[in-house]
């Protein structure tokens, strides 16, 4: 039903690869979700008037607040869609980022003011008479809300968009909240209890609890994650199946929304080939990042002397001790100044934050450990922390 609908909606719906198509789905959804929302409003509102019930009043207007959030979403991903400008560099894919946060911090608020009007509800109590046609339209709100959910659901995991994944949370709360005034009814219907109060306060406890949780995982890509493991797997393998790339090392990846991936990394390469067939390498490299995976990718340029047996033979030293010590780093821009009285180590370590260690602390038990292997040996180590390291 909701491919259906999208197809209906969006010329080539299900084109994954292209950005006008998932700017059009998002907009759809977000068209779907006004219209089904304030048909939700006017049905409850007339019914809750003519019952008067101010529980199904209330819930018409959440439903109405649901129409102002698809709204935002609908406004999110028309402004996202706009390119690049001078203040804006990047584009503006994060304003989809961001709609989704403001309808989580809506979420909450509307869970926090369900949870005020519960209590009050509790110690002031309202007699309502609850006919049929109320319970009835109680009933086919709770489906059309169901409906909403897995819609928003399936749309948002099709088009991969936070702010269609949090609205289908939304929805799944006014499945609650509604089920909620439903059950509510019936006891009322059945048994004369009014348990209006207790049933949505615990409601609200678990629309607040959503809301938090939404706001969490809307906000996070503001604030920049790390990038997910199958995506670095394929940057290192493919950059490591060109020739002439021996190493890799120091990638970021920075996320400016849907079809804005930003990344950097230092490759590796022999210090005897020529600078102009490195250089060219790397021009491929970065053209064919943005051609095939659209990663606007920069590549720093690492030289790396393979041709001096004594340094090649003390790299390995090195990095099976360094492994010894700390498992889980990786060593890298390994060079050997040598000396007579002494000799200069220059290495860098990439270590992963869920290393505890200080970095000091790496810096001495690595200089301990390295010395045993020759006391004229000085280390110079720079520590980088990377939240993900390659394969």
């Amino acid at each position: 039903m909701s491919d259906f609908i999208m197809r209906l909606l969006v010329k080539g719906y299900g084109i994954t690869e292209s950005l006008e198509v998932r700017e059009k789905s998002g907009r759809a959804a977000g068209a779907v979700g006004i219209a089904t929302n304030l048909l939700l409003f006017l049905i409850k509102f007339i019914t809750g008037f003519f019952s008067h019930s101010l529980a199904i009043m209330a819930d018409a207007i959440n439903n109405l607040t649901d129409s102002g959030s698809s709204i935002i979403m609908l406004v999110g991903f028309k402004l996202a869609g706009k390119p690049a400008d001078e203040e804006h560099p990047f584009g503006h894919a994060r304003i989809e980022y961001l709609s989704g946060v403001i309808v989580s911090f809506i979420v909450l608020f509307l869970g926090l003011q369900l949870g005020m009007s519960s209590i009050e509800k509790i110690f002031h109590p309202e007699v309502t008479e609850y006919g049929w046609t109320a319970l009835f339209v109680l009933v086919v709100s709770v489906l059309i809300k169901l409906w909403q959910c897995l819609f928003y659901r399936k749309v948002g995991r099709q088009i991969h968009s936070e702010a269609l994944l949090a609205t289908s949370e939304d929805s799944r709360n006014d499945v609650a909240a509604t089920g909620v005034v439903l059950l509510g009814a019936v006891i009322t219907r059945l048994s004369g209890w009014n348990l209006d109060g207790f049933l949505g306060l615990a409601v609200a406890l678990f629309i607040v609890v959503s809301g938090v949780k939404l706001i969490m995982d809307t906000g996070n890509p503001l604030l920049g994650v790390a990038p997910e493991k199958a995506l670095v797997r394929e940057i290192y393998e493919k950059i490591m199946s060109y020739e002439g790339i021996i190493g890799i090392h120091d990638l970021t990846v920075h996320n400016y929304g849907i079809g804005q991936c930003f990344a950097s990394v230092h490759c590796e390469v022999p210090a005897e080939t020529d600078i102009l067939l490195s250089h060219d390498v790397i021009d491929n490299i970065e053209r064919d990042f943005l051609k095939e995976e659209n990663i606007h990718l920069v590549i720093h340029l690492d030289p790396v002397v393979t041709s001096d047996g004594r340094t090649n033979a003390l790299r390995e030293q090195v990095r099976d001790r360094v492994k010894k010590k700390y498992p889980q780093v990786t060593i890298h821009d390994f060079r050997v100044v040598w000396g007579v009285t002494h000799s200069n180590i220059v290495f860098d370590v990439a270590a992963p934050y869920s290393l505890t260690d200080s970095d000091e602390t790496i810096r001495r038990n690595l200089d301990e450990e390295l010395r045993k292997l020759d006391e004229s040996y000085r280390m110079v180590i720079t520590i980088d922390r990377e939240s993900m390291q390659g394969p």
